[in-house]
């Protein structure tokens, strides 16, 4: 299996469990890794041959920016039942980090794998 990816994915939410953290968007990074066989796609060279990342990224965006979870595991299991489901991926791994949750670490989140490698 081949894995396209797309690395730090800066996505505005709001996203935590706090009064103050409800009234504000923050900033939520995302590594997404989506297994797929491009042999096809570099043999015909053609986009309809491929998983689209650019399309996999602006839908993981636009479903991120109108979300409002509380739980980072929640927005995570979201995002990869999303992929999964609307792009036809069958295994995916996602790290989401919420910087700024925690003073003086650069940031905490999940890192979550679904679906069967090859």
């Amino acid at each position: 299996m081949d894995i396209i990816f797309i690395r730090d994915l800066r996505i505005d939410t709001v996203i935590g469990i706090y009064d103050w953290e409800r009234s504000i968007k923050q900033t939520v990074r995302l590594d997404l890794e989506l297994g797929s066989d491009i042999a096809r796609a570099a043999a015909s060279d053609s986009i309809e041959d491929t998983l689209n990342y650019k399309a996999v990224a602006k839908r993981v965006i636009a479903f991120v920016e109108a979300s409002s979870f509380q739980l980072v595991e929640t927005l995570a299991e979201r995002i990869v039942a999303l992929v999964r489901e609307e792009f036809s991926v069958a295994w995916v791994r996602l790290t989401l980090n919420k910087g700024g949750a925690v003073r003086g670490a650069q940031g905490v989140g999940v890192v979550i794998e679904r679906g069967k490698r090859d």
